[in-house]
């Protein structure tokens, strides 16, 4: 399997959405729980790979309510496939769907999806910034690929 390249990983407040950072390889091996401890950033991830599975503006950060590690990000695709791709989610989060939400944008064309990290399987907050996105991107292939299959 390929290493996950990731072109930009900026650091941002939430409020303002205002770029604290960005961050290069050496900060990507830090845990993901540095948002736990920074809780009003949030992680913008830009990666060739991504766009290569139909992923568009993804955001890593954790719930100020329910303290939960989340994944916002567009999905192109159309708006039939919904139940595929809210049945392929429910599964890969093992049926906790606390914070999901996969809703379809007409204006823009494309599903917007907020997804909980925690319940994956393989997840753990120790885990690298980068093994973290490469977990995701691991499952958003297999969901490519099951989009694809149809």
């Amino acid at each position: 399997m390929n290493r996950l390249t990731i072109e930009t990983l900026e650091v941002c407040v939430k409020e303002t959405e205002e770029t604290v950072r960005t961050a290069d390889k050496q900060f990507s091996q830090q845990p993901i729980s540095y948002l736990q401890s920074n809780i009003a950033e949030f992680f913008y991830v830009d990666s060739p790979d991504f766009d290569k599975i139909n992923v568009d503006s993804l955001v890593l950060e954790v719930d100020d309510i329910f303290k939960t590690y989340m994944a916002l990000f567009g999905l192109q695709g159309k708006k039939k496939e919904g139940d595929a791709i809210r049945g392929f989610i429910e599964e890969k989060l093992q049926h906790k769907l606390t914070g999901c939400s996969i809703s379809f944008s007409d204006n823009e064309g494309f599903w917007e999806v907020n997804m909980p990290l925690d319940p994956i399987e393989g997840f753990e907050e120790s885990m690298p910034i980068q093994d973290v996105l490469q977990l995701l991107h691991n499952i958003l292939s297999g969901l490519n690929e099951m989009r694809a299959g149809q």
